[in-house]
């Protein structure tokens, strides 16, 4: 389905929907990515795989978010494709693709800070799957 980015004064969110909740949090994360910079440019030359679980399913949407926000900060790696393999419950297993983000090469936008729990929740209505994500920025 895909996303729309909010403009929130002083931070910025991503309205989520997807078909099924593998798909929400697919579009989430690549919607995470155009905030930091231009999907386009991005070569998916090496993929990293993310497990996780979480105490409910808001706080895996977080802790997924979150872990992207680390393997960028952390590693520099931004990702463009993005695989949800399984989501079961509260845990879920994941591949990203992507590339070491290059400053010359790759445009910076927001330097995103963090997924935040305010206002956030999963909700599914008429056959889809919706969240308002609110990041730190």
């Amino acid at each position: 389905m895909g996303f729309e980015v909010l403009d929130i004064s002083g931070d910025v969110g991503l309205k989520v929907t997807g078909a099924d909740l593998k798909e929400l949090f697919a579009d989430a994360g690549k919607g995470l990515y155009s905030l930091i910079t231009d999907p386009q440019k991005i070569e998916e030359k090496k993929a990293v795989r993310v497990t996780l679980e979480s105490h409910s399913l808001e706080g895996l949407l977080v802790s997924w978010l979150n872990e992207l926000i680390f393997q960028f900060d952390t590693y520099g790696y931004i990702g463009k494709g993005v695989e949800i393999r399984e989501i079961e419950g509260n845990s879920m297993d994941a591949t990203v693709t992507g590339e070491d983000f290059e400053p010359g090469r790759h445009e910076s936008r927001l330097l995103v800070k963090a997924a935040t729990y305010h206002g956030l929740k999963i909700e599914k209505a008429n056959g889809l799957y919706r969240a308002d994500v609110i990041f730190d920025i």
